[in-house]
């Protein structure tokens, strides 16, 4: 699986809602995108990077693996923090981007299930970037 990079209008669109996330699309791209983002040694893939314009994410921290559908952020700290991010679509930059310390984010799971989550530090900056990317935003553009 490739990843697209900047300049791809892919990037830019806002992704589609997914309504079926047991279909056998969707339950085949996941592992694939697993795979893809580790091979990249990214923490996190958004299916609009590999060309795909739905509202899917996987993200690694840890060991654990979150696997995010139609995710929303319903909540952000008011405490802010800087920190170097990359991005696999951008290879070999890094740039300091301001995000917010904590979020709350709903999505369903791999097996369709509604999740709820609050999350602080990485995988809460994690979190932000994959969703920015469903919604066409790059790291480039917070600059």
């Amino acid at each position: 699986m490739e990843i697209l990079h900047e300049p791809n209008p892919i990037l830019r669109q806002k992704a589609k809602k997914i309504k079926d996330p047991l279909s056998a699309k969707i339950q085949k791209l996941i592992p694939e995108m697993l795979k893809t983002m580790r091979q990249g040694k990214g923490m996190g893939l958004a299916a609009p990077q590999i060309g795909e314009s739905i509202r899917l994410c996987t993200i690694e921290e840890d060991g654990r693996v979150y696997i995010l559908i139609n995710p929303q952020i319903k909540s952000s700290s008011k405490e802010k923090t800087i920190s170097e991010e990359g991005c696999l679509s951008i290879p070999g930059k890094h740039f300091a981007i301001e995000r917010s310390e904590g979020v709350k984010v709903r999505y369903l799971n791999e097996k369709g299930e509604k999740c709820k989550l609050k999350t602080q530090g990485l995988l809460a900056r994690a979190f932000q970037h994959e969703i920015d990317h469903l919604d066409g935003i790059l790291i480039i553009d917070k600059k």
